[in-house]
């Protein structure tokens, strides 16, 4: 059997918004950034369980000792959601859409322990768009995480070195950024009431679908602040837009797969390009984009506290 490749995917709109192929795999690596930051405001809040926010109606959640690498979080249509094989770290990132540095704090077994969960939410909840906000059932998650794993977090402003996304040419896209015509709210709500086509696989784009492999980046329709949230998971740094490009973009980037400590992808998989660009190169030559190093305030959550789930 082919070896799984290394992909993180967000989008699909309720067919598949995140898969991790091996650990690790969440756009960005697990390495936590602690160091070098200095607190320079602070607003506590703590996490737990909100009537008037939405919440499942029914969920089971067992910890998963399979040892799997293959994991992820699915949606399907009438409000169901199927998590499997994924750590409360992860669950936490996706409930408030945090990059991996924006996370700090916990005891090691939100990364180590892995858990399954299948959760219904009444009705059937409109998808958000990624790089919007929060939809149904990230915030429905915020509660779950509270109720059941007792989490309290607190959200803290630090200064950090980011990346500022811009224009290696004023006004001048590279060969590579192509305007995009998919409409991603109407597949959203095709993917809602179950008629959205399969998504596209083999080499090419698929639409309203970013996704991260070893040495690539297919972005199919999305703007330019998803392009920067895709791009911190690659960077390790918080990016901002700041190419003054508005609309929805699609491309195909190609460029050194770098593998941060992780196993190889296994003997079936390519081969790594020697000739291929850095990442920094590959945004600059095929897309016209430039990362520039800068510093700025960054939001954070920090945990203060998170229990083992009891298992149903």
């Amino acid at each position: 059997m082919p070896a799984l490749p290394n992909v993180y995917s967000a989008g699909g709109f309720g067919l598949v918004d995140l898969v991790i192929r091996r650990p690790g795999d969440l756009v960005i690596s697990r390495r936590v950034l602690l160091a070098t930051c200095v607190t320079c405001a602070t607003a506590f809040v703590v996490a737990g369980p909100q009537d008037a926010a939405p919440a499942f109606e029914v969920a089971t959640i067992k910890q998963n000792m399979s040892g799997e690498r293959l994991a992820g979080i699915r949606r399907q249509p009438g409000g169901r959601v199927t998590v499997t094989n994924i750590a409360p770290r992860a669950l936490i990132r996706y409930a408030y859409q945090l990059a991996d540095f924006q996370l700090v704090g916990g005891p090691s077994w939100m990364d180590n322990d892995k858990f399954d969960m299948v959760a219904k939410l009444e009705g059937d909840p409109e998808y958000g768009i990624p790089g919007g906000a929060p939809d149904a059932i990230q915030l429905a998650m915020r509660n779950l995480l509270a109720d059941r794993f007792k989490l309290k977090i607190h959200r803290e402003t630090r200064e950090m070195d980011i990346y500022a996304l811009v224009m290696a040419k004023a006004g001048t896209p590279g060969p590579g950024l192509k305007p995009s015509t998919a409409d991603c709210k109407a597949m959203a709500e095709a993917a809602r009431r179950g008629t959205a086509p399969p998504p596209t696989r083999g080499p090419g784009l698929s639409p309203c679908n970013v996704i991260v492999g070893s040495g690539s980046i297919r972005f199919g329709g999305f703007s330019m602040s998803q392009l920067a949230l895709t791009l911190a998971g690659q960077s390790d740094r918080m990016v901002i837009d700041r190419t003054g490009l508005g609309g929805n973009w699609e491309f195909l980037l190609t460029f050194a797969a770098e593998q941060r400590g992780q196993p190889a992808a296994g003997p079936d998989a390519p081969a790594p390009d020697p000739n291929a660009p850095s990442l920094f190169t590959a945004l600059q030559e095929q897309l016209g984009l430039r990362l520039e190093p800068t510093k700025a305030p960054v939001d954070v959550t920090v945990v203060d506290a998170i229990e083992h789930p009891v298992e149903d």
